[in-house]
């Protein structure tokens, strides 16, 4: 069984690269003991708990290896991790408030019940009992074997316990949500009673396609101060941005493909233009000199090769060439340089380990021994087959003696180490041999093999469409005149000079520290403009220029505000509330215009408005008015005396004015018991979101970072 997922493929160009992403803005706190009277190890509080750089580190790891698996970017994960790492504390702050540790045994008892273990068929016997014992005998060996793996392993179990005491919490608590008799009651005489309204809509789109209003700061202002648990900020910032992407012109296509032409069947300066692709004796060599990616010596798959060749790979004879073709922003040429079918193999083995080996771990025999007791069982089991379950006590891999040695169905891409995989493709079927590994002695017996599917080693000559250096210059001589043009005016001439221009433009108005990327950007520059904005010294109408590495893009960036901790800034929240706060002003005009024209009738109320009276049936606990969900409206209808006209309510669509004409009770199949069931379930189905939010929201929480980085950017300056 395998706790850490397998490494997933890379897309055909990237074949043969592996790239290691370190993060870099950590810097290394031994060189700072104190930062403004913090230290620089604690990166914040949640009700006074320390939230350590340690912690953090281990909970973006986890988030960075689950996203290396699901084949998502790595980077940009800071705040998600800062934000899982706030809710982990909490819970275990309620864990413990509760009277419940995280011992190890309380651990390794809950472990099955985690979303990591639930699913996995391969931690439960066929009765259903998790194997706790084979998990923790793994854990062991991965610790004498590989350390780095059980580091991880610590990492994800830390995440893992975070999950358990949520469980139990959320499971404590739920338990306590009831429904109680009169609330009942109250809710399905809610349900049962319906109101026959006639009323008059005013509808906010229709009223303002006629009335012009303009939404000021203050008007946001003022809804911001009215609703202020909505609208708690953290730090942010506003920021213009104008991209100036140095994209390959005609002339460098031209370039490349002439390039790769000439590569392809004319001849290379060095060999004094007498080798090409087409005639070289050495395919590996003249790819790995002369391509813009390294040589991929790799049997691959044909939906793994570039997609060009797919549909002619498999009628292609060995020494075959493809192109010039084009992908993306390459030129390509690819030569078939061999074929094989890929072999599905089931196979079992007898481990003998020795001492010192990885799987040695309280084995006390010498290699010498261990090959001896290995020639002996392989030589049994070669003449008599049926003799090998025998032997598989003695086998040192406890989890695949506990299958009867069985390794299941692999194929060459398993990953085996290789002298394993040399002898499952070099032997058939019922063949029994000793083969030696870093784990020690393997008795492998091939039991089946079937043909698997045809896969390819491929040469690809690549030549990436790159802008020139005159084309890098035009692209900087623009974003240059325009941060000039820009210098000390206002955001509204830098957005319309942008325009004018017909540049990419970009305006995150809520940029946090830890974001990652910016919206609408996404380069790796992207957290450096973050850390300029957020620096102490900027101040509103700061500009700065920056250059993308390896492609020569320009970006010029302007900050527009700053939101520090507290209410959000008006303009920040413009897109979001805009609509809001304009239908909130109709709805005053509207109601004022009403009182205004004294009207005592819903006909003079429609007449002055140009709509029409209509008539609805509505109910309290399901308020849907023609079609739109107005509880205000219901509530009005069950508040106003029978035949009196109502005040303007302000709705969510628009002003509603009504008389109610009667009440009537439709009561409905079901009784107390089974409602007050249902209403239990779904309070319950409710409860864990908004309790967490109720959490957070009441919660001491101290965020140090932003104060932190930036005294270690001035001091690395």
């Amino acid at each position: 069984m395998a706790i850490l997922g397998q490494i997933r493929s890379k897309p055909w160009l990237l074949m043969g690269v592996i790239a290691l992403a370190l993060l870099a803005f950590l810097v290394n706190p031994d060189s700072i003991d104190k930062v403004f009277g913090k230290n620089p190890d604690v990166l914040g509080k949640v009700n006074g708990e320390k939230v350590t750089r340690e912690e953090f580190n281990d909970q973006l790891f986890v988030l960075q290896q689950q996203a290396e698996q699901q084949g998502r970017p790595k980077t940009g994960l800071e705040e998600q991790a800062w934000q899982l790492l706030v809710q982990s504390k909490l819970i275990k702050q309620q864990f413990e408030k509760l009277g419940f540790e995280m011992t190890d045994d309380y651990f390794w008892n809950q472990i099955q019940y985690d979303q990591m273990f639930a699913q996995q068929q391969q931690f439960f016997d066929e009765k259903g009992n998790f194997k706790t014992q084979e998990l923790k005998k793994e854990i062991e060996t991965l610790k004498s074997t590989n350390p780095e793996g059980y580091n991880q392993w610590l990492k994800t179990r830390k995440t893992v316990e975070y999950r358990l005491m949520a469980r139990q919490v959320f499971t404590n608590i739920s338990a306590g949500i009831t429904t109680g008799k009169k609330e009942a009651e109250e809710l399905m005489k809610q349900r049962d009673q319906l109101a026959d309204i006639d009323f008059v809509k005013i509808d906010y789109a229709a009223y303002l396609q006629k009335t012009k209003i303009n939404v000021t700061t203050a008007d946001l202002e003022n809804y911001i101060k009215q609703h202020p648990v909505m609208f708690k900020a953290e730090p942010s910032r506003n920021v213009g941005i104008v991209y100036f992407p140095s994209t390959p012109s005609p002339a460098d296509d031209a370039a490349a493909q002439k390039e790769i032409d000439k590569l392809f069947s004319g001849g290379t300066d060095a060999s004094g233009g007498a080798e090409n692709f087409q005639n070289t004796k050495n395919d590996s060599m003249f790819v790995m000199a002369n391509s813009d990616m390294p040589f991929n010596n790799q049997y691959s798959k044909p939906n793994q090769l570039p997609q060009n060749i797919q549909g002619q790979i498999a009628t292609a004879a060995i020494g075959q060439t493809f192109g010039p073709y084009k992908e993306q922003n390459f030129y390509v040429v690819s030569k078939l340089l061999d074929k094989k079918t890929s072999d599905s193999t089931l196979s079992r083995h007898i481990l003998i380990a020795f001492k010192g080996s990885p799987a040695g771990e309280g084995v006390t025999r010498s290699k010498e021994q261990a090959k001896k007791l290995a020639d002996s069982i392989g030589a049994i089991v070669k003449a008599t087959p049926a003799k090998f379950t025998e032997f598989l006590k003695l086998s040192n891999d406890p989890s695949s003696a506990a299958q009867a040695g069985s390794l299941g169905w692999t194929t060459p891409e398993t990953p085996f180490v290789p002298e394993f995989l040399t002898y499952l493709a070099n032997n058939p079927k019922g063949a029994t041999g000793v083969v030696e590994t870093q784990f020690g002695y393997h008795i492998i017996n091939i039991e089946d093999k079937k043909a698997g599917s045809m896969s390819y080693k491929v040469a690809n000559l690549v030549k990436e469409v790159k802008p020139s250096d005159a084309t890098e210059a035009e692209s900087d001589k623009k974003a240059r005149r325009f941060i000039q043009q820009v210098q000390g005016k206002s955001f509204n001439d830098f957005v319309n000079i942008a325009k004018k221009g017909n540049y990419q433009f970009s305006n995150p108005k809520a940029a946090k520290r830890f974001d990652g990327q910016l919206q609408g950007l996404g380069t790796d520059k992207d957290g450096e403009i973050l850390a300029w904005a957020f620096d102490k010294k900027r101040t509103k109408g700061d500009t700065e220029f920056f250059t993308v590495e390896g492609t020569g893009d320009k970006i010029v960036v302007y900050l527009n505000g700053k939101q520090e901790a507290g209410l959000a800034d008006p303009e920040s929240v413009r897109d979001q509330i805009e609509v809001i706060v304009k239908n909130k002003l109709a709805a005053k005009q509207i109601s004022d215009k009403i009182a205004g024209a004294k009207a005592s009738n819903l006909d003079q109320i429609a007449k002055l408005f140009a709509s029409t009276k209509q008539a609805a049936q509505v109910n309290m606990l399901n308020p849907s008015v023609a079609g739109s969900m107005e509880p205000k409206v219901a509530g009005a209808a069950f508040g106003v005396a029978k035949g009196k006209l109502s005040n303007p309510i302000e709705g969510g669509t628009g002003v509603y004015v009504l008389i109610k004409k009667s009440e009537t009770v439709n009561k409905q199949p079901g009784d107390l018991k089974q409602f007050t069931e249902s209403i239990t379930q779904r309070s319950a189905g409710m409860f864990g979101q908004a309790w967490m939010k109720s959490l957070q929201d009441n919660a001491d929480i101290e965020d140090y970072r932003i104060e932190i980085w930036n005294k270690i950017g001035n001091q690395q300056q």
